[in-house]
């Protein structure tokens, strides 16, 4: 059989000249002889029995097996795919730094070792009855002049379109063809990984007779850190000085995300003002992919103030400190100038003053617009 197919094949193959509809019918005669299902179904109930059995391969396909083409090795390509498990792993922002390996264990369906995935005996499938082997079964109904289908999963066979007397089923299974297994995966997260990054293990995901097993596919989701903010391959940092650092120079020691201990300080001479943005080059978070190119950080400065300065500790700043652009040529004791001393101010109360003003002001524009001026109208004279 093999040898005469192969001759004609290379005789009818369109790409050869050949005639594309004798070329199917060499490829299809071919599959139903080479295959014991579909020739004992072909032998039992003729060609119509392979139509409702499903359709056919592609004729190509065939021709490919055996001309060195690798298209159809098996049958697996027309298997559908089953569903991806998908789960979110929390991940701290050292572990991105530093890369890191997660155990993680699973719970999937596997195919019953016992029966293969069959569910009991092999010649013990039948044909189901409820649905002719369709798996769905479709209710008609009339609703006045109108007709309605609706299609569902047969209940029988559970759209299995096969079924099996129960005292037949596997033991094993009980008939499901699957059976529970815990699965150990081991997640690497890489040096520089992103946040939302997936991590896929192709194929782990529940099997079921003739599906193709889904993903299981972690999506790593980054915590908030304590001390850095990651944009990109940067790490952003907020560090807090008193004036006197501000004025004189800073000194401070860094604890990064590996560990290190970082030492940094500010230039001699130099004056560091409140939310000025310095950066230390190449101590950012590394590449993906690429672990030895590094981001850069970057330090957001706060300066704080004291609260009180005394008289004596005032005189001499004023020693040191640049004097003021503007001179006050007035003195308190002239009857012409009120004194006025400024007072703090409490941030929230000042906030809350401005939203009561705008609700008051919003209040007043409404009630305008509820009470449009009128139109006087002048008596009539008699």
């Amino acid at each position: 059989i093999k040898k005469s197919y192969r001759k004609l094949a290379i005789k009818h193959h369109p790409d050869k000249g050949g005639d594309p509809e004798k070329f199917k019918e060499i490829s299809r005669a071919y599959e139903v002889l080479s295959d014991p299902e579909k020739r004992r179904i072909y032998d039992d109930h003729g060609e119509e029995g392979l139509e409702n059995g499903g359709a056919g391969a592609d004729p190509t396909d065939i021709f490919d097996l055996f001309f060195g083409g690798g298209r159809r090795a098996s049958r697996q390509p027309s298997k559908k795919k089953g569903e991806d498990i998908v789960s979110a792993m929390k991940v701290t922002l050292e572990q991105m730094y530093s890369g890191a390996t997660k155990r993680m264990a699973i719970n999937k369906d596997v195919l019953c070792k016992q029966c293969n995935g069959v569910g009991g005996p092999a010649d013990a499938l039948t044909t189901c009855h409820d649905c002719d082997g369709h798996g769905v079964k479709v209710v008609t109904r009339q609703i006045g002049p109108m007709i309605q289908q609706t299609q569902s999963v047969c209940p029988a066979c559970k759209g299995a379109g096969k079924s099996m007397d129960p005292s037949k089923r596997c033991k094993s299974c009980t008939g499901k063809g699957v059976v529970k297994e815990r699965k150990i995966l081991e997640i690497y997260i890489e040096k520089g990984a992103k946040n939302h990054h997936k991590v896929i293990f192709r194929g782990d995901a529940d099997e079921r007779p003739n599906e193709i097993p889904g993903d299981v596919i972690f999506i790593l989701e980054q915590q908030e850190h304590a001390v850095f903010k990651r944009r990109g391959n940067d790490l952003f940092m907020t560090k807090k000085i008193s004036l006197l650092e501000s004025l004189c120079g800073f000194k401070f020691v860094l604890t990064h995300l590996d560990g290190r201990q970082l030492l940094i300080q500010s230039p001699p001479g130099t004056v560091t003002k409140p939310d000025a943005v310095q950066i230390i080059k190449g101590e950012g978070m590394p590449q993906q992919k690429n672990p030895f190119l590094k981001g850069d950080l970057f330090i957001v400065f706060e300066v704080e103030f004291p609260e009180h300065v005394s008289d004596a500790d005032a005189k001499s700043l004023s020693q040191i400190l640049p004097k003021p652009t503007e001179a006050v040529m007035v003195s308190e004791d002239d009857p012409h100038v009120e004194v006025h001393v400024a007072e703090p101010v409490d941030p929230d109360e000042l906030r809350n003053r401005q939203q009561t003003q705008r609700s008051g002001e919003a209040y007043e524009e409404d009630d305008e617009d509820e009470h449009p001026g009128q139109q006087r109208v002048q008596c009539r004279q008699q």
